[in-house]
């Protein structure tokens, strides 16, 4: 059969040589990159401060509105951030938690640096709701939303669950939160550029992600967006002179805001790091997220099959309606097995209570999925594992 998208994989140059499946946790860099690189370098070398007015302070909007485009929402509603911790502190400063409605609904599934971020926050006054999974993979919806009530502020949901890939029902929760007067901060890292996502029609009230994964983007820029007329009535504390309306008057005077997303802006921003994301994300707008999202479904289904073929665990939902664009083998001695996959340069990673992680994207081959499942299969046979047993990394 025929893959169309494989037309873009002459973009990425590590497929040349690496059966690549980890686009979950590092998409790969298309080869433009580094010429939008080489570009910045230049830039810098040739103009020096001139470049700031010249085309440097336009890049957030730029990427702003590109990573938009992705996820239904419209021009100047995206502000970019370093990372989606730092985009969620912001949020978070846009409350007061000392006050009743101070509840945040989470799950033990969310990424943990997030709620290392709730955690902290309970300082402040914030009461932190977990709910907890029964079985590892999956959080129940009715669950999610009989813990909202009329004292929570803010469900903070992750649309994909990043160690099952379980996708949560985001629309439905949004729905409850509403009628009870909260919010919902959707965590869309795992979602946006293998699912097809619309805020509008998902009616949450924040969304937040990254270019690292899923969009080929690299490391350093993360989104936040905010309903718009919402976003008109926050006023963040972790806050800087790039939220004030006017940050070339230096006006040392009580800080005013922007009346638009960028009021949840902070600082200077990370210039590199916004070069190099442009171009993945330009060609994941160019695929498009429903054709991304219906070769996802097929080789996530691919990869069970294989696993049930072998005898192997996987810990992921078995309805592709709840699946993401991950399949995780639990197999014996995972992380050495890893190990030896890396090795081998099939480039998959380990997370614990989930085994390896394979996360096909729009650039792979489906024969790569056989052979990914070949190698577990000879590594687990001859026990090339085990060379790895006593020095095994922290990471990966």
């Amino acid at each position: 059969m025929s893959d169309p998208l494989l037309e873009h994989r002459s973009s990425f140059p590590i497929l040349e040589s690496t059966n690549y499946l980890i686009s979950n946790s590092l998409g790969a860099m298309p080869d433009r990159t580094r010429d939008r690189l080489a570009e910045y370098g230049e830039t810098w070398a040739t103009r020096g401060v001139r470049a700031w007015a010249e085309s440097w302070w336009v890049l957030p909007r730029t990427l702003g509105d590109l990573v938009a485009s992705l996820f239904g929402a419209g021009e100047n509603e995206v502000s970019i951030h370093q990372n989606v911790t730092l985009a969620t502190a912001g949020v978070l400063s846009a409350f007061d938690w000392q006050s009743e409605r101070n509840g945040v609904v989470v799950t033990d599934m969310n990424f943990p640096s997030l709620l290392y971020l709730y955690e902290r926050h309970q300082e402040q006054g914030l009461r932190l709701q977990q709910v907890r999974t029964e079985d590892g993979v999956s959080i129940d919806t009715q669950a999610m939303i009989d813990a909202i009530d009329e004292t929570t502020r803010l469900v903070a949901l992750d649309h994909v669950l990043f160690r099952s890939a379980y996708i949560q029902d985001a629309k439905a929760i949004a729905e409850a939160a509403h009628a009870k007067g909260a919010l919902v901060l959707l965590d869309a890292y795992q979602s946006v550029g293998t699912l097809e996502v619309d805020v509008q029609d998902l009616g949450v009230d924040f969304l937040t992600g990254g270019v690292l994964k899923w969009l080929c983007g690299g490391p350093g820029a993360s989104f936040l967006w905010v309903r718009p007329e919402l976003a008109q009535t926050l006023n963040p504390r972790l806050t800087g002179w790039m939220a004030h309306p006017d940050p070339f008057d230096f006006d040392p005077g009580d800080m005013r805001y922007r009346d638009d997303a960028f009021r949840f802006e902070v600082g200077t921003p990370n210039v590199p790091a916004l070069h190099a994301a442009i171009s993945g994300v330009e060609i994941v707008a160019e695929v498009g997220s429903r054709a991304i999202r219906e070769k996802s479904v097929r080789q996530t289904a691919r990869l069970v099959e294989l696993a049930q073929e072998r005898g192997h665990v996987v810990t992921c939902p078995m309805d592709p309606e709840r699946r993401g664009g991950t399949v995780a083998f639990d197999v014996p001695e995972a992380k050495a097995v890893c190990q030896e996959l890396l090795a081998r340069d099939v480039v998959v990673d380990y997370r614990p209570q989930a085994g390896i992680r394979v996360s096909p994207h729009f650039y792979t081959k489906d024969e790569e999925l056989v052979a990914c499942v070949d190698q577990i299969d000879d590594i687990l046979e001859t026990k090339a594992y085990e060379k790895h047993l006593a020095e095994l990394p922290k990471y990966g």
